[in-house]
């Protein structure tokens, strides 16, 4: 699959954008809260709740859908790879070895559609209070103590309930 981010020019190689990313993300939404009935996140944090539990079902529902997409186009690929390896293609000739473009689309519409539950969750914890570090907490909870990052940010025992 091609690379598909890259650094501009001049700029330093971080480990990783997502944080800064998720970070940014978090602040234009808590941001957005003061804007006005014509933002669209605006009338998520102060409309009805209805709204919004429906649109992350919905992109939640997308999500799975393209995930299922993806591994068709897959399946599709390796069934026709094995058609020519068998010498039941066209040309009985060698089988490629790459995926084709419907693939890289479907994978392409998955991120895409990941990006929409990840900005509808962080719609939700701002909604409701519950901070990027109060949430990183929570999944470093649910890590072992080797896994954790080091200095990661942990719930307090009495925050830490599970199906309650």
């Amino acid at each position: 699959m091609a690379d598909k981010t890259y650094i501009p020019e001049g700029g330093a190689v971080p480990p990783s954008q997502i944080g800064a990313t998720i970070e940014a993300l978090a602040a234009t939404i808590a941001a957005r809260r003061e804007a006005g009935a014509e933002s669209y996140t605006h009338r998520l944090l102060e409309g009805c709740e209805d709204d919004l539990v429906k649109k992350v079902v919905e992109e939640a529902n997308e999500t799975a859908l393209a995930v299922k997409d993806v591994e068709c186009r897959m399946l599709v690929a390796q069934e026709s790879a094995e058609a020519l390896a068998l010498g039941l293609g066209e040309d009985g000739g060698s089988v490629c070895a790459e995926l084709p473009a419907e693939y890289d689309e479907a994978v392409d519409h998955l991120r895409y559609e990941a990006a929409d539950v990840v900005y509808h969750l962080l719609v939700v914890l701002e909604r409701y209070g519950i901070g990027l570090d109060e949430f990183a907490a929570e999944l470093n909870t649910r890590m072992t103590k080797e896994e954790r990052p080091q200095g990661g940010v942990m719930l307090f025992d009495d925050y830490v309930k599970r199906g309650k």
